[in-house]
């Protein structure tokens, strides 16, 4: 892999290339460990990211609540997300800009978050990070069709992430009580979207 400007040029292309593997091996463990009677707990306690008054609140939980996850559904699909889309960034930009991206977004979605609704509650998963990658595989990639199960259509992902941004707008401003948290996941692609430009990468024609 290397750069050259606003081109990149692989030499080959992994299905599970370093940082997506470790993370989806991170989270599974750090899953299990969580639901773990008698250790789960611990887990939770010091792993979530509490409010920041707290008396739990630690600085690391604005990386550490990335790993973990509320059921099985909620870890499914954005592990599932992490490695469908990650893997095309990762292999595009190379593992050391990827960790980077991919743990500021996540931070940076937290931090959203709580500027926006209070946060008064702990918050868990890696959603805000995979939104940030959503938002960079659309960015990179803007006309690669996404087939989605329940929709028989391809759909270009420009088109597909502009309607989930809108969707968490819409969800976060109506203040729907679905206990997700909506302005994480709007952090993330903001804050994605940010870095990309700061970093001055193009995306390619596909």
């Amino acid at each position: 892999m290397s750069y050259q400007g606003n081109s990149y040029h692989s030499t080959s292309f992994s299905l599970f290339p370093p940082a997506v593997k470790h993370l989806l091996i991170i989270n599974l463990l750090v899953f299990l460990a969580l639901f773990t009677p008698g250790l789960g707990q611990y887990v939770f306690g010091f792993g979530a990211l509490w409010p920041l008054t707290h008396p739990n609140f630690m600085p690391w939980q604005f990386i550490s609540y990335m790993f973990l996850h509320g059921g099985f559904a909620h870890l499914f699909f954005n592990l599932f997300a992490l490695w469908m889309f990650g893997q095309s960034i990762e292999n595009l930009w190379g593992t050391k800009r990827f960790v980077i991206y991919y743990f500021i977004t996540g931070i940076g979605a937290a931090l959203i978050h709580i500027l926006v609704t209070g946060a008064n509650v702990p918050m868990v998963g890696a959603s805000g990070a995979v939104y940030g990658i959503l938002l960079a595989f659309a960015m990179m990639f803007p006309n690669r069709p996404i087939f989605l199960i329940f929709l028989p259509i391809p759909i270009k992902a420009k088109y597909f992430v502009i309607f989930f941004g809108a969707l968490e707008l819409f969800n976060g401003v109506a203040s729907l009580q679905t206990g997700i948290a909506h302005f994480a996941h709007l952090g993330g692609m903001v804050v994605g979207y940010i870095l990309i430009r700061l970093w001055g990468i193009k995306g390619r024609h596909e």
